[in-house]
């Protein structure tokens, strides 16, 4: 008889445990699939990929590499660049097919709308930094596409300050504050940065774009974003076209002047996130146009800038 109860008490605490931890199994059968930080699907996060049955993991095992990045960095430290930042999730929704020109779903069916978000950020300040500085700022987007998650990385100039990319780790190391007093704070006017700017001349387009006012926007709301990089759209046959993208938003392009930027780092260094966070309270939500400027492979040396292309899609936030 105590056998019989016993089993009985096991049965019923056994079945008990597994209810419990239904709400948190997932079913190797279910509809939601294990996906790699891009989005792409997989079938298998228990193996890696070996060169034999014996042999080493191979470093093109791009799902491994990616999870063992993700535990190294699961105490997240201060970014190097780009460190104060804000952003909001929205949507896109394209209004002017680029049929012909990609095979991408988001840029072709006009029927869809995809989960998107956007970061802005400034670049040279810490995370403790003040919104209204002068600088470049980051206007970072992520697609939720069906195909996989999609990045269009820039800022809100069109333009940077070199082309090599072995400069960037230099560029970024010059910017910063001067190492032997951490001064000045989110700011690029310094021996450092001037000494780097003045040995490349490549950077003197840029130069103009961070003294003007583009770089103290007035609000998140009212800055343009720039994909910066050129990328390729690749059609059906695999022919390529060079694209920019270029974000407009709907309240227009505006700055603030400097003396408004001095005195907002003092009463409000977080004016853009405010500013951001109490529009989009109020529903007064944000909305930008996505343009590409568009050029083919085979007419790079030909096309000049006043005849390229230009074709409007739809975002919001």
């Amino acid at each position: 008889m105590a056998q019989i109860v016993e089993k009985v008490v096991n049965a019923t605490v056994g079945d008990a445990k597994t209810r419990q931890m239904e709400s948190f199994t997932l079913d190797e059968n279910s509809k939601t699939p294990l996906t790699t930080y891009f989005g792409a699907k997989i079938s298998d996060t228990d193996h890696a990929i070996k060169a034999g049955n014996r042999g080493p993991t191979i470093l093109n095992d791009h799902h491994n590499r990616e999870k063992i990045s993700h535990f190294d960095h699961e105490r997240i430290p201060e970014r190097a660049v780009h460190a104060r930042g804000a952003g909001a999730f929205g949507e896109f929704k394209l209004h002017t097919p680029l049929t012909g020109l990609t095979t991408a779903k988001i840029l072709t069916d006009t029927s869809k709308t995809t989960p998107a978000y956007v970061r802005f950020s400034t670049v040279g300040g810490s995370r403790g930094s003040a919104d209204t500085v002068r600088d470049p700022r980051g206007f970072a987007v992520r697609m939720y596409t069906d195909e996989g998650n999609w990045d269009i990385v820039g800022n809100n100039m069109p333009v940077f300050f070199v082309q090599e990319a072995i400069k960037f780790v230099d560029l970024v190391h010059a910017v910063k504050p001067e190492p032997h007093n951490e001064i000045p704070q989110a700011q690029t006017a310094h021996d450092n940065a001037w000494d780097f700017m003045s040995l490349h001349e490549q950077t003197t387009h840029m130069q103009t774009w961070i003294l003007s006012d583009r770089a103290i926007p007035r609000s998140f709301r009212m800055m343009q974003g720039f994909g910066v990089h050129t990328f390729k759209l690749l059609d059906e046959n695999n022919k390529s076209t060079f694209v920019k993208y270029h974000w407009t938003p709907h309240l227009g392009t505006h700055s603030l002047v400097w003396d408004e930027a001095l005195k907002l780092n003092g009463q409000d260094p977080d004016f853009h996130r405010r500013d951001l966070y109490d529009a989009i309270e109020a529903g007064a939500y944000p909305k930008w146009e996505l343009g590409v400027q568009i050029i083919k492979e085979e007419d790079e040396h030909k096309v000049s800038l006043v005849s390229l292309a230009y074709r409007i899609i739809y975002h919001r936030i």
